[in-house]
Order: structure tokens, then sequence, then C-alpha cells
């Protein structure tokens, strides 16, 4: 039988909304940012070739944290070419990310190219081409959980790394109670044969495929919260939006089964997934940041 849940990864009107109240509630802007801005920066001190930096970000979204990290590549590296490779499956987001760029880098050099396709389409595409270019910085930030093997994805963009190029992955913490709910009720959420991607997927599964791979990394933590009190009243708007953004679910408290909405609120309120401070519910959503570098 058909699932009665409409994916939100479908509905860009319902999905933007739900983005934005969610990030209001959160507080992983802050910490994301101060990484972004003191720990990134010396980390792509030594990239690039003196002239230009490539790079591929892949799950680029609206460009938000594209931004940020252009501009501290700006401010480490000025007047070296920017060549970027924006990889994006939404003709939405690329539209609102060309908006952003157009605004902030008109009088900077910086080349973009757009791609709208997933990263495995990509990874195809640049296969099949033969493509020899090398990239100097590639990020898959919160992207890991759209392919079907992360390994495999893992090793085929840092073959495409240039001597000293670095790879950053962020991925949210297997103490994260949004990964503690989505491993509790993925198969009612996101049914088998219809999985196109996997949010349960964690820290602990990266850094088990980058240490059997052999892979060298450094990791950082980022702790985060989201406040999901507001979840918790049947009727509150910014609580049903977050609930939505939370299970990638169109109207998730009007079409889920009771049993399943039941089970994913109280999942939610349980004190491995949260912690209660003044009156507030809030759910842990710590990430982890890990760097990559190229092969030998």
């Amino acid at each position: 039988m058909a699932s009665p849940l409409k994916s939100l990864v479908d509905d860009d009107d319902g999905y933007d909304k739900s983005l934005t109240v969610y990030k209001v509630h959160s507080s992983g802007h802050q910490p994301r940012e101060d990484f972004i801005r003191t720990i990134l920066p010396e980390q792509l001190a030594s990239i690039g070739d003196g002239k230009s930096i490539n790079i591929i970000g892949l799950g680029a979204g609206e460009g938000n944290i594209d931004m940020e990290m252009l501009s501290q590549l700006r401010r480490k590296h000025p007047g070296v070419l920017l060549d970027n490779e924006v990889v994006e499956p939404s003709a939405h987001r690329i539209l609102r990310y060309k908006e952003r760029a157009a605004q902030m880098f008109h009088l900077d050099p910086v080349n973009f190219t757009w791609n709208q396709m997933t990263a495995s389409e990509f990874e195809e595409q640049w296969r099949q081409r033969n493509i020899t270019k090398k990239i100097d910085f590639i990020h898959m930030l919160h992207m890991l959980y759209y392919v079907e093997d992360p390994g495999a994805t893992v090793r085929f963009y840092q073959s495409l790394l240039r001597k000293n190029g670095k790879i950053l992955i962020s991925i949210l913490s297997a103490e994260s109670g949004y990964v503690k709910m989505w491993k509790a009720f993925s198969t009612q959420l996101n049914p088998p044969g219809t999985r196109t991607w996997f949010p349960e997927r964690n820290t602990a599964d990266i850094k088990q495929l980058l240490d059997e791979a052999g892979i060298q990394y450094q990791s950082y933590k980022s702790p985060a919260v989201l406040d999901i009190t507001d979840c918790f009243t049947e009727g509150n708007e910014a609580g049903e939006l977050i609930l939505n953004f939370l299970t990638e679910t169109v109207n998730f408290r009007k079409t889920a089964p009771q049993e399943l909405r039941d089970g994913v609120l109280r999942t939610l309120r349980d004190p491995q997934c949260c912690t209660e401070k003044n009156g507030r519910i809030l759910l842990n959503k710590n990430e982890d940041f890990f760097i990559l570098e190229a092969s030998d």
C-alpha cells in the first residue's frame, strides 16, 4: 500500500516556509559560522596554485553557507580567481543562489558554473566527459544523506583533489535527537523502495567508512539545539512547520497515521534526544565537520 506521506523535498514553497521557521528556532547557525570564519580559513590557506582555486559545492542549496565560505577564501587568497562549480538538483534553489551571487560577487573574480543535478549525476557526467581538471576545495555539507554509497562518493571526490586540496564534510552527530528519531522511524517516514535519501546517517557512519578506507581526516564538533517546544502544541503554526521539516513530510501531523505521529513526538521528547531548560524543549542537533586532504 502506498504511503500517505508526501515528501517535503518535492514541495518548494512548503520546504522554504519550514526551513525559515526551523532556522529561527535553531542555534546551529552560530557554531557553524564560527567554524567557517575561524577554523576553515586556516585549513584552506595552502590550497590553490596562486592564480586560481577550483571549487565544487555539492548540494549547495540556496548558497547561504557557500557565500560565507567564498568570502573567507577571498580574504585568504585576495586577487585569486575562484572557479566555483555549483551542484544542486533544485532549480528553485539554484535561482536563489544566482541572485545572492550576483549581489555579493558582481565585482569579484568569481566564476560560477551551475549544475542542476545531484552529486551522483555530476559524478557520472564527470566520468563520461573524462575531465582531468583538479579541484582545490570540495564541500559536501549535509549531502551524504543523499547518495547510495557514501564511501564510494567520498573516494571519487577525493581523487579529484589537487595537491594540498581539501574536502569539507558535515553531518549530524550520532547522539543527535534528530538521528535517533530517524533511526526509529525511517521505514515509516521513508518507505523501502522509495528511499532516495538516508537521514539516519551520522558521524559514526562517516568515521567508520573513513577509517575502513584508511582516509586521514580531522574532525570538529559543532554544538547546536533546536527549540521544538511548539511542536507539542497541536495547531501551533511554527510547531507544525518545524515538525514537517524534521520528518521531511508535508502536513505531517495531519497525514501521518496516529501511531507514527505519537511515536515521533514521544521520541523527540525523550531525554536521550532533548533537554528541558527554562520551560523550553531543546532537541540535540549537534553536527560534526570532517576535513580530508588529497590522497598520496
